[in-house]
């Protein structure tokens, strides 16, 4: 489920902190990696079941209001397109699902705050008002239901993320938002006739017929522990190629970044260079300063150049040879 590009950024945090903590243990370096990413799958889980429980929690304050001395006529007869929800309900009898809920314990009995404000938001939210006033209403409307919660109201909830945050300290702002990913993906792979029994998206892509089914978690740990073992090697082709500026005096994530991309040109023979490249790009707008992406594509450019005319970079497969 996750992208190779959420790889990359969780290899990327897990090297920035490698190496600010002059680490010089590998392998409890990658278990940490392996950890980080297994608690973003915890991280998805718990969202799923966040999504469950504002149904459930909705649910309630509609039959409480029927209960009222004076019911307003909206009380009595209350648009229920959210509590009927068909996604809702398959992820609540989803086997794996509740496995995973049992497993990690997890309660919001004491978290009533976060589904109050959430609900008035969304009775308050046109789009949201809109599409529940709609007529249609079949399976696939209630997926992009949810969808719109996720996308349009979860991301600027700062209570939630703020409450994920004090649960773990391998819960940032950046799993957070990769976790809103996985559960469009999630919603998106659905499909009407499934039963309980159907697995819920595993956090690493299955490989194409042929390749190992672990394919993406190798690519992250060898992605990972080569761009260490090969750090002072691809340390010293930055600086030959970065003119008139000293290491030091280089922002350790551009320079991080870079070994990455490094390592992966002269690793992965199946990676196209042009994939690589933008890929830690595009990585930099968010991870570095503004100019850092114009200054680390120069070192790249030039690096490319000079690597595959000494054929360190051997790239193998259908219109990948060189």
């Amino acid at each position: 489920m996750l992208s190779r590009r959420h790889l990359r950024v969780k290899v990327l945090q897990a090297l920035y902190a490698f190496f600010q903590s002059d680490g010089d243990d590998l392998a409890a370096g990658e278990k940490q990696l392996i950890k980080s990413t297994d608690k973003l799958y915890e991280l998805y889980i718990c969202q799923l079941s966040f999504l469950l429980k504002l149904v459930d929690y909705t649910r309630n304050r509609m039959e409480e209001a029927k209960k009222k001395f004076y019911p307003t006529e909206e009380d009595l007869n209350p648009n229920t397109r959210l509590i009927e929800n068909r996604f809702i309900r398959q992820v609540e009898e989803n086997k794996d699902f509740l496995c995973w809920r049992n497993k990690l314990k997890i309660n919001w009995v004491h978290e009533e705050h976060l589904f109050q404000k959430l609900l008035h938001e969304l009775k308050n939210g046109q789009d949201f008002i809109e599409f529940t006033n709609k007529e249609q209403s079949g399976y696939n409307d209630d997926k992009e239901l949810i969808a719109l919660i996720v996308m349009n109201y979860l991301p600027e909830y700062e209570l939630l993320r703020n409450y994920y945050e004090d649960q773990s300290i391998f819960w940032s702002d950046e799993d957070y938002d990769i976790s809103l990913i996985m559960l469009i993906k999630t919603i998106k792979s659905f499909k009407e006739p499934w039963g309980p029994e159907h697995n819920l998206p595993p956090l690493f892509k299955d490989g194409d017929e042929g390749e190992d089914l672990d394919v993406d978690r190798q690519y992250m740990i060898k992605l990972f522990r080569y761009s260490i073992l090969r750090s002072l090697e691809n340390e010293k082709l930055i600086e030959e190629q970065a003119e008139n500026w000293d290491l030091e005096r280089i922002a350790i994530m551009d320079i991080i970044i870079m070994k990455m991309a490094l390592t992966e040109l002269m690793i992965f023979p199946s990676i196209p260079i042009k994939v690589t490249i933008n890929e830690y790009i595009e990585i930099s707008k968010s991870y570095s300063s503004v100019k850092s992406k114009l200054f680390i594509n120069g070192i790249l450019d030039k690096l490319v150049v000079k690597l595959k005319m000494e054929g360190k970079i051997r790239k193998t497969g259908r219109g990948l040879m060189e």
